[in-house]
């Protein structure tokens, strides 16, 4: 029991309480609970968003037995890292999650170098999935509005590149306005987002089989392996691995339940239990998706081709043309096409939430130039300045697709390796520095937990060497995998930033208990 300084009352919740322990006070509203937590989590790993926009890329890079299984392989060491990340927030349960995790468990020499590099990481991560998501929804309103003028060969509305960018403006205005309310209404939001994607997942895997004439057998679903990529790339294992990056990006973003702990009930207990259901709950509901849709896939080639209706966009070409050969037009799809849209749309509504919380933690310890603004929180206890910044880094990010679309997947690769090496950074400090001197919280993996950590520690160290691979021969500056280029020159631009200024002056977390 502990005795809150803001409302001099007494407080039974046991996350108020390690908050005041590991020194910082309760500055935000403590009103979310475990389903509120999940739903934040689920919301951005967001199994709507993630497969839809890259199931063309899956198709391409062995398509439907690749999907499949290789959904349940990325699911399966996601899980892993999820479950070291759940035990480390159980003990440290801040909104600054990653970063302050590394700081307590690398050690006092370590910790400000520890905290720098993983915040950074982080956050610079997080802004890329806000960034990549908004833009997948930007293209998807695109393709929508194309189907609904009568499509590339019905003389359909193409965009520009440049009403793309005023879309995804557009939809960042929006959810910046939405992530300045009380979080009791983001809350409700976030709940309503995973509510929206179970179910929207559950209508389209029935909705498209059955308004597909031609269905695929269960044959073609299990065992066809494309190996049909036009990218001169024809190792079946070489293929599989690069059709992992479907399943491994849309299972990213479960940080969020961390962010969020300092909003969350009980949150040494509830924030873990959010990062776990929201992998685990994303696995089975995904691989439904993935099973429906597949289901209605009967000819590979003309779904990746740029001159079908939906202009390349495979999925929504699934949607349109199952209800147009079946009731003579495909407006059935182009609704299906917006069940996905308003996922989406939840989904970085969800991610900004998320950014703004990070901001505002590590704004708290000083480690962001004018941190003095960003953790400023207004009269609804919320983070406003980091979430109109998080806002409009992320558009910023989006205009480099303006001059080249090879730049704006080199930066937005970020969100995938960038994230995963700041999730794998305090995991790994937890298995060395920390092996023997780490306290666990409430939930924790007991003498398992050492093992699980090196298994995520080597899944990400995997996924970061083959997602850097080339995904095209032969290798030219249009087909260079710009990853390895993005990722080091993250790293490079954060060591360099702490040695000649940062170690200076930045020493980790700092607490601001009587401040």
């Amino acid at each position: 029991m502990v005795v809150s300084s803001q409302n001099d009352a007494v407080s039974l919740d046991t996350g108020h309480a390690r908050l005041h322990q590991l020194g910082y006070k309760q500055e935000l509203k403590r009103d979310l609970s475990v389903i509120s937590n999940f739903a934040f989590s689920f919301s951005i790993i967001s199994v709507l968003t993630g497969i839809t926009t890259l199931y063309s890329s899956g198709l391409q890079f062995g398509g439907p037995a690749v999907m499949v299984y290789g959904w349940f392989i990325a699911g399966f060491f996601t899980m892993f890292v999820g479950l070291s990340m759940a035990e480390i927030c159980s003990s440290y349960p801040t909104s600054g999650g990653l970063y302050y995790w590394s700081a307590k468990l690398a050690g006092p020499t370590w910790a400000p170098f520890a905290s720098w590099l993983t915040g950074w990481f982080n956050i610079v991560g997080q802004w890329a999935v806000t960034t990549s998501v908004d833009f997948s929804l930007a293209q998807l309103i695109q393709v929508i509005i194309l189907l609904s003028t009568g499509g590339k060969n019905g003389g359909g509305f193409q965009a520009s590149k440049y009403i793309v960018i005023a879309f995804h403006g557009g939809i960042l205005l929006v959810h910046a306005i939405l992530n300045s309310l009380p979080i009791s209404w983001l809350s409700f939001f976030g709940q309503l987002a995973a509510a929206w994607n179970v179910a929207g997942v559950f209508v389209l895997m029935i909705a498209i089989p059955l308004a597909t004439k031609e269905k695929a057998s269960a044959e073609f679903v299990f065992t066809h392996f494309n190996t049909d990529n036009s990218n001169g790339i024809k190792s079946r294992a070489y293929i599989f691995v690069l059709g992992l990056l479907m399943s491994q990006y849309t299972l990213t973003g479960y940080d969020a339940s961390a962010h969020m702990t300092e909003e969350t009930k009980d949150a040494d207990k509830n924030g873990p239990k959010g990062i776990i259901s929201a992998i685990g709950i994303s696995i089975i509901v995904g691989w439904a998706y993935i099973l429906g849709i597949t289901f209605a896939v009967t000819d590979i080639p003309s779904l990746l081709s740029t001159e079908n209706d939906a202009g390349g966009y495979a999925i929504a070409q699934v949607f349109y043309q199952a209800f147009k050969s079946r009731y003579g037009n495909g407006i059935g799809g182009i609704i299906c096409c917006c069940v996905v849209a308003v996922a989406i749309f939840f989904c970085g509504m969800s991610s900004v939430t998320s950014n703004s919380r990070m901001a505002y933690a590590f704004s708290r310890d000083g480690a962001m130039p004018f941190s003095s603004i960003w953790h400023k929180v207004n009269q609804n206890e919320v983070p406003i300045n980091a979430v109109w910044m998080s806002a409009f880094i992320s558009f910023c990010m989006a205009l480099t697709s303006l001059g080249s679309l090879v730049a704006f997947q080199a930066m937005v690769s970020i969100a995938t390796i960038g994230l995963y090496i700041a999730y794998a950074l305090p995991i790994l400090f937890r298995v060395t520095l920390a092996r023997n001197t780490f306290v666990p919280g409430p939930f924790n993996l007991g003498r398992y937990g050492i093992f699980v950590g090196w298994v995520a520690v080597l899944w990400v160290i995997t996924i970061s060497i083959l997602f850097s691979l080339p995904v095209a021969y032969p290798v030219t500056g249009e087909t260079l995998n710009y990853t390895p280029v993005a990722v080091g020159g993250l790293l490079i631009l954060t060591v360099s930033s702490w040695i000649l200024r940062a170690r200076h002056w930045f020493k980790g977390p700092i607490t601001n208990i009587g401040n």
